[in-house]
């Protein structure tokens, strides 16, 4: 009997230590690290050791300190009192993403700011966080495939000038129940808001039936809406065996009245029958009455510069007002981050092939969510091409020229290496040398990463000004024609040189001492030239 009451207390004190333990929640390895002072803003997430769900919300406490761009955060509260508090607060969270979270070992979260705790209210609160305008919808976004960690916010920066809405995003530090979970982006969500898509609720009738509608097309998880029409082949083929499918994002669908349901179903359906019909290019009846097509041409743009993998047919989001302000349906930007050659599948890696055009490939590869026939449509269409091409030109002239988007890049990893954030992370989720799912290149090292998404954007600018006819200014002693004038150029023209051979392209950048030919008197030029410019003087 002794034994029996000695075993049950026993069983019942390793009972209560199991359930104090708390749930994986997706830890790092090393559980060890900590902030000592950092540039980015430090994110505090609490769930008091609750498991946190992909569905449903749970309840959450978040504390942020940002003491102001250029200035150091510190965890340590207690030795520097006085911080400033960005947001203290409570929170709804849940994890998101479909690759982002299955496929990768830190993950992303979703949450909405409360007024109280959710157990008590679901209430929301609308708050400035990090500057970027107050509302109750954010995003903690977990680059991990994307050994970078800048690619999204790389495609933000780049498309801001150019497109109605481009999200915001700031880099931060997150801890999860006092452990360090390494460096995460801070983001808005493509939502409803007076400071995002500015639109009006829709109502039930007349003029405020017809907006304002937030959709996606995505895959039939939570779908609904199936497109009467199939995607189609590079030949026009229609592949009857695939489906395109929407999301209905705002109102969320479950809020949505029938009267709303019906209308945006008949919208989209409308819109993709102009698309289907044999008078598709006429510019009254056809496709430019449903569309806005400048922001259509910005934003295949945007997803051709990165070449992203899911574009199109993934998280492909787009928006509707009311009629009375523009009955047009425009799309956003979002989720380029297995872009940038990083994604092996699918020829993602590529930087010679229109990502609109993989189709073909993606049916080969027995993938079951392809693009929407329209992109193909439009792109057959001579008026849509001629706008395409010309506002591609126009943007390499601007700040997609590349000593431009060389600047962004470095920016964006000035911020993360600064002040240790990165090697933080790295040794919070360690994967230089090894595989990621889905990566194509296996970078050895931060820099490797950098450099090799630089040496692929080369390829992928020169490839798409020549499929759009930019023709790039010639630079003076850019021998190896990367844009830029250094000593790697004196190192190519010594090259030809020697070997004596050379054709017009590498003669008009290279003869400096005008004499139509290449000689030493050329390189003596060059030397002379490098060693005297400005050393921020870069090739536009």
């Amino acid at each position: 009997m002794k034994r029996l009451s000695f075993i049950l207390v026993i069983l019942a004190l390793f009972s209560h230590v199991a359930s104090a333990q708390p749930p994986d929640n997706y830890p790092p390895d090393d559980t060890t690290l900590t902030i000592t002072s950092t540039n980015l803003p430090i994110v505090w997430i609490y769930v008091d050791g609750a498991t946190i769900d992909r569905e449903e919300r749970i309840s959450a406490r978040m504390k942020i300190i940002h003491n102001g761009d250029g200035q150091l955060n510190y965890a340590d509260t207690v030795a520097h009192p006085g911080q400033r508090i960005d947001y203290e607060g409570y929170i709804a969270l849940r994890y998101r993403g479909n690759s982002s979270f299955a496929n990768s070992d830190k993950k992303p979260y979703s949450f909405r700011t409360l007024k109280m705790p959710l157990e008590q209210s679901d209430e929301k609160k609308k708050v400035d966080i990090l500057g970027m305008g107050k509302d109750n919808n954010w995003a903690l976004m977990a680059p991990f495939a994307d050994k970078s960690m800048i690619r999204d916010l790389l495609t933000f920066e780049l498309a801001r000038p150019w497109m109605e809405y481009v999200p915001k995003g700031r880099f931060c530090e997150v801890y999860l129940d006092d452990i360090y979970y390494g460096v995460y982006v801070m983001s808005e969500v493509v939502s409803k808001g007076k400071n995002r898509l500015n639109l009006d609720d829709p109502g039930e009738e007349g003029d405020e039936l017809t907006g304002g509608y937030i959709m996606e097309v995505d895959c039939d998880e939570g779908v609904t809406h199936k497109s009467k029409h199939h995607p189609v082949a590079v030949n026009g083929y229609v592949l009857t065996d695939r489906d395109i499918f929407f999301q209905y994002k705002s109102p969320d669908y479950e809020d949505m009245t029938e009267a709303q349901v019906e209308y945006i179903n008949n919208s989209i359906d409308k819109m993709e029958d102009v698309f289907a019909s044999s008078n598709y290019r006429d510019p009254e009846v056809g496709y430019r009455k449903y569309i806005d097509v400048d922001n259509f041409v910005d934003y295949q743009l945007f997803m051709e510069l990165c070449h992203n993998v899911d574009a199109y047919r993934l998280s492909g989001k787009f928006f509707k007002r009311r009629d009375s302000v523009d009955s047009r349906f425009k799309m956003v930007l979002w989720d380029t981050n297995l872009g940038y050659g990083v994604a092996k599948y699918l020829g993602g890696y590529r930087n010679d092939t229109w990502m609109y055009q993989n189709n073909n490939t993606m049916y080969m590869a027995h993938e079951t969510y392809l693009i929407p026939f329209w992109w193909y449509k439009l792109n057959r269409d001579e008026y849509y091409w001629t706008k395409r091409n010309a506002r591609w030109c126009e943007m390499r002239e601007s700040n997609l020229s590349k000593k431009n988007i060389w600047a962004t890049i470095d920016s964006l990893v000035n911020v993360l290496k600064s002040n240790g954030a990165l090697d933080r992370n790295t040794q919070a989720w360690p994967r230089w040398g090894q595989y990621v799912w889905p990566n194509y290149y296996i970078s050895t090292d931060y820099d490797d990463e950098i450099a090799h998404m630089k040496e692929w954007l080369i390829g992928r600018l020169k490839w798409l000004d020549n499929k759009m006819g930019y023709v790039a200014p010639v630079v003076y002693g850019d021998v190896n024609s990367d844009d830029y004038v250094d000593i790697t150029d004196i190192t190519v023209l010594i090259d030809v040189l020697m070997s004596g051979e050379y054709d017009d392209d590498m003669l008009a950048r290279s003869d400096l001492d005008s004499d139509e030919e290449l000689t030493i008197g050329d390189l003596s030029a060059l030397i002379d030239y490098i060693l005297n410019m400005d050393s921020e003087e870069v090739a536009p």
